[in-house]
Parts: C-alpha cells; structure tokens; sequence
C-alpha cells in the first residue's frame, strides 16, 4: 500500500492546524481587549489595544483588517504544510 494518502493527510492536516492557530491567537487578544474596554477605568487601554490589532491586520491585508487576518493564516498555513513536508522527507531518508 503506498503512503501518498497518510502523506497528504498529515500535509492537510498540519496546514489546517497551522491556519486556524494565528487565528485563534488574533481573535483572543481582540476578545481580551474588548472586554478590557468594557471596565469604565479601563476603556481607553482597551479600545487603543483593538485599534493598534485592527492597524496591524490592515497593513498585511492592504488596508483591510479581514484581510490581512486571512493572510497571515494562509502564511501560517503554507509555513506549516512546507515544514511538515521536510520533516516527512528527513524521516524517510533516515529511516
């Protein structure tokens, strides 16, 4: 039976795993600051917090912060599948 299957499970896989973890990370630290916001002393830190997030996605995402959201996960994914690639290439010529 050949490996070609299990190779592009694990490729899909890992690159799956890779794009939904900057996500998830963005969309705490937007969450988190939201809530901040929320506490009257503390709005000013929080809404400033959101602001610098939202500025950061819109300058990968060409001015757009969805954008710049989904290419850092496509990066993170491409990253993680060409890893995962190397790292089954360097296990099958060692063993």
């Amino acid at each position: 039976m050949s490996i070609f299957p299990n190779f592009l499970r694990s490729i899909l896989l890992t690159g799956l795993l890779s794009f939904i973890a900057p996500l998830l990370l963005i969309g705490a630290g937007l969450t988190s600051f939201s809530l901040i916001g929320l506490v009257p002393s503390l709005q000013g830190v929080g809404h400033s917090g959101e602001d610098l997030i939202l500025q950061f996605l819109a300058t990968f995402g060409s001015g757009c912060p969805l954008q710049g959201f989904l290419v850092i996960g496509m990066t993170f994914g491409l990253v993680g599948a060409l890893f995962d690639t190397y790292a089954s290439f360097q296990h099958s010529r060692w063993s």
